[in-house]
């Protein structure tokens, strides 16, 4: 049940979103993910609560608790959605047997959803927050094709589900223009970022094209897979789900507040407008194009290798190795790809996008070690075992490694 309702969640957010080039899904996936650990939770006991402490009777039906949080949340924040998620929920019951036990299911599930409803009251969602720094050298400005504004800036402010605050995580700043690691960004985006004459190879092309997509769409159908195969049960997947989403969300809540906060050139400006950047080891090319559209927010830090950290790192600690068994797939491509290894799917996703030419290698980098520090911090404090479950973990996952080039 939980597998389902995060495909009908993902399903309508993804309807409702369209294809914004945003991080904006994670978020409500995020608060998805929540209410329906704690309706699950609650039931079934085995791990904290998260910021809430009623517990259902034990006689509840856990997956009636699942559908119905799922459920009430989706339908408070895209009522447009009504129809085809009263159908989805009906489905649900129905495959239930009838009787007080999905009764007290339902009843639990309502409350646990009405419990994140009012802990997201007044969090800062579509706050206006607008972008206001003029055009300078290495400040941020619409990009080409579409030169569309800086999109969704409220998330820079959103209060997050697991952090104290969207900068409790911000990393230090983007190299000085006048640096040689600037430098150093800007020759290998023009070298391997570039639309036509790069030097890329076919795989890097192929791995540029299959992380250019709705990333968090990718990850709910590789951990339903995951949860899946492993045969997990309903409170273990219930908490899986919640680890890597509420990390994604705040992952995105913090790669946006660096984006809002250091406002730094997207590449295309950077390479295009470098005979002002008072480099002497960069030079201007006005016509040079990324192989993928460059999305409308900054350069640093880089949204997805933030949220693929954190959900690389939610992964390894709730399992408890840093073998993550996943199979990503990909829309644009048509193909999956294994990751046995957090680092494995790290660095992909960091050379991802270098190779398409829409962010720095430090912006890459620096996004990476942040998701990662939100999803460590994250599962130090919540998601955890009560005492009667508590085992010790194979191996503690390290520092990933993001992509950071060897020699």
């Amino acid at each position: 049940m939980v597998r389902e309702w995060n495909a009908v969640a993902t399903d309508t957010v993804k309807a409702a979103l369209g294809p914004r080039p945003s991080g904006q899904a994670a978020i409500w996936e995020g608060f998805v993910s929540v209410a329906v650990y704690n309706a699950v939770v609650g039931i079934e006991g085995g791990y904290a609560l998260y910021k809430w402490r009623e517990h259902g009777p034990a006689t509840a039906s856990s997956a009636a608790a699942a559908a119905t949080a799922a459920h009430d949340v989706l339908l408070a924040y895209f009522p447009a959605f009504r129809t085809r998620l009263d159908t989805a929920y009906a489905d649900s019951l129905a495959a239930l047997p009838a009787g007080q036990s999905r009764d007290q299911g339902v009843h639990h599930g309502k409350r646990a959803a009405a419990r994140i409803l009012e802990l997201r009251e007044g969090d800062g969602r579509f706050a206006d927050l607008p972008f206001t720094a003029a055009p300078a050298p290495g400040v941020w400005r619409p990009t080409p094709p579409a030169f569309q504004p800086f999109i969704d800036t409220w998330l820079a402010g959103l209060r997050p589900l697991l952090l104290s605050s969207p900068r409790q995580f911000r990393p230090g700043g983007p190299p000085a223009l006048s640096s040689a690691a600037y430098a150093e960004d800007l020759r290998e985006l023009k070298a391997m970022g570039a639309k036509t004459g790069s030097g890329r190879t076919a795989r890097q092309t192929e791995t540029a094209l299959f992380f250019s997509g709705n990333l968090v769409e990718q990850v709910q159908a590789a951990v339903r897979d995951h949860a899946a195969r492993h045969r997990l049960g309903i409170a273990a997947t219930a908490r899986l789900f919640a680890a890597v989403n509420a990390s994604a969300a705040d992952a995105v809540v913090t790669a946006w507040d660096a984006k809002y906060h250091y406002g730094s050139w997207r590449p295309i400006t950077a390479i295009r407008l470098a005979d002002t950047d008072g480099n002497p080891a960069t030079t201007a090319d006005p016509a040079w194009e990324p192989l993928l559209v460059t999305p409308p927010h900054p350069d640093y830090v880089a949204g997805h290798t933030t949220v693929a950290a954190a959900v690389a790192r939610a992964l390894t600690g709730v399992l408890g190795t840093s073998h993550i068994d996943l199979h990503v797939p990909s829309d644009v491509t048509g193909t999956t790809r294994y990751y046995g290894s957090a680092d494995d799917l790290d660095r992909d996703v960091v050379d991802a996008r270098v190779w398409g030419g829409v962010h720095s290698r430090t912006a890459d980098v620096a996004g990476c070690r942040a998701g990662a520090r939100v999803a460590a911090w994250a599962l130090d404090h919540y998601f955890r075992p009560t005492q009667r479950k508590l085992t010790v973990r194979r191996d503690r996952p390290a520092e990933p490694e993001c992509g950071v080039p060897t020699g």
